[in-house]
């Protein structure tokens, strides 16, 4: 497992708990409304702000994965790196999601255009679904599968 990951577990960012459907749920809640809301934001040619609310549908719909398994984590690039190294998930539209919202966030020098912003939405529609069918595929049973597993690798 990532040692940074077990720095975040030893620094208690990411913690083992029991699997929650219902926070499960919250978080996919979450991320549909980010997204309704970069879909707003477009409209009105708030380009940055799209980008911003684009990945945070993304990292809530992976949130609510690591829920529906007992896992809480509070750092970004911790949960990100969950998702391909405990889930076997590919994270590189959200990691990719995340740079951008980070340039367009915190720097002045770039701004999101249009296009950018229509291919984001994109992007995490069909990576919202594949979350969600991904953790919709677990069971009780799976959930402590993963979050056994987790434990393990944290040792």
């Amino acid at each position: 497992m990532n040692l940074f990951i077990k720095k975040l577990a030893k620094e208690k960012k990411i913690k083992v708990n029991e699997p929650s459907n219902s926070i499960c749920e919250s978080y996919l809640k979450k991320s549909k409304k980010s997204l309704v809301s970069a879909k707003t934001l477009l409209e009105i040619g708030n380009y940055d702000d799209a980008i911003v609310m684009v990945y945070y549908s993304m990292y809530n719909s992976t949130l609510a994965l690591c829920y529906k398994c007992g896992i809480k984590s509070e750092n970004h690039t911790g949960t990100i790196i969950l998702l391909k190294d405990l889930f076997g998930i590919n994270n590189k539209d959200v990691m990719s999601a995340k740079k951008n919202r980070i340039d367009k966030q915190y720097y002045t020098d770039f701004e999101a255009n249009k296009s950018e912003v229509i291919e984001g939405i994109k992007s995490a529609e069909e990576f919202n679904i594949k979350i969600k069918e991904f953790a919709g595929k677990i069971n009780n049973e799976k959930a402590k599968y993963y979050n056994e597993k987790i434990k393990e690798l944290l040792k």
